[in-house]
C-alpha cells in the first residue's frame, strides 16, 4: 500500500474527486495542493525528510493566476521530479486526450499511467492507482493506442502546427506564406510540399483532406 499520496489540480473539485478515490482504495496520508511549486517542494522536503511520497497524481494544465512559479505545468514539473525521483510513481489525470502527448509522457517522461478526465475518469482513475501499485502502467482506453507498435506518430510540432492550418482550409502557399510570417522555419513552398508529401506517405492518406481526418482521428490536432 502506498503510504503517501499527493495530488496535483487547480481544481479543489477536482483534488476532492482524487481524494475520494484514493481513500476508497484504502490509502490513509493523501494530501493536495493546487499550484506546481508547491506539489515539488512537499516532494522535495519529504525526500529530505526520509518519508518520501510514493505515488504523484497531477494534472496537466494550471490557470496562471498572480502566483509567480518555476513550474508553469505539470508537464514541467513531472520531467524534473522524474529527473530527481526517478522512484516516485506519477499518474497524469488530464483532460488532454492528443495521443502524440500521451506518448510522449508515457515513453520520454516515464510516468506509470495516463487517465483522461471525463464521465469515468475517477473509476479509471482507481483502476490506474491499482496498476501503478502492482507496478504496472495504465491509459485510459481512448488514448491506449498511443503505444501502440502499428502507429507511427513520430512527428514533431512542425508537422501538427502544418497539419493543423491545412485543416483549417490554407492552400500550401497560404501555409508558407503564414510560417515566413510568424518565423517558422522551413517556410519555402517547396519545403511545405515536401513535408506534406512525406506525411501523407507515413499515414498512407491519399490526399491533404484524408491526411486531416487520420490526424484528427488519431487526437493529433
Amino acid at each position: 500500500m502506498f503510504t503517501k499520496v499527493l495530488a496535483s489540480d487547480d481544481l479543489g473539485s477536482v483534488n476532492k474527486g482524487v481524494f475520494s478515490v484514493v481513500t476508497d482504495l484504502g490509502f490513509t496520508n493523501i494530501q493536495q495542493v493546487m499550484y506546481c511549486d508547491d506539489a515539488y517542494l512537499k516532494i522535495k522536503k519529504a525526500s529530505l525528510d526520509k518519508e518520501p511520497f510514493q505515488l504523484f497524481i497531477s494534472d496537466l494544465s494550471f490557470i496562471a493566476d498572480h502566483r509567480e512559479q518555476t513550474f508553469k505545468s505539470g508537464e514541467a514539473l513531472i520531467k524534473a521530479l522524474k529527473i530527481e525521483f526517478p522512484e516516485l510513481k506519477i499518474i497524469v489525470y488530464s483532460i488532454e486526450d492528443r495521443i502524440q502527448r500521451v506518448r510522449s509522457l508515457m515513453q520520454n517522461d516515464k510516468i506509470d499511467a495516463y487517465v483522461c478526465k471525463g464521465r469515468r475518469g475517477l473509476l479509471e482513475l482507481a483502476q490506474a492507482v491499482n496498476a501503478v501499485y502492482n507496478n504496472q502502467t495504465y491509459l485510459s482506453p481512448q488514448v491506449a493506442h498511443a503505444l501502440s507498435p502499428k502507429i507511427d506518430l513520430e512527428i514533431d510540432d512542425y508537422d501538427i502546427e502544418l497539419v493543423r492550418q491545412l485543416s483549417k482550409g490554407f492552400s500550401q502557399e497560404d501555409i508558407s506564406e503564414l510560417f515566413k510570417s510568424k518565423n517558422i522555419s522551413p517556410n519555402s513552398l517547396s519545403s511545405v510540399e515536401k513535408r506534406l508529401n512525406r506525411l501523407r506517405t507515413q499515414f498512407k492518406a491519399n490526399n491533404a483532406i484524408h491526411l486531416v481526418a487520420i490526424t484528427k482521428d488519431l487526437g493529433l490536432i
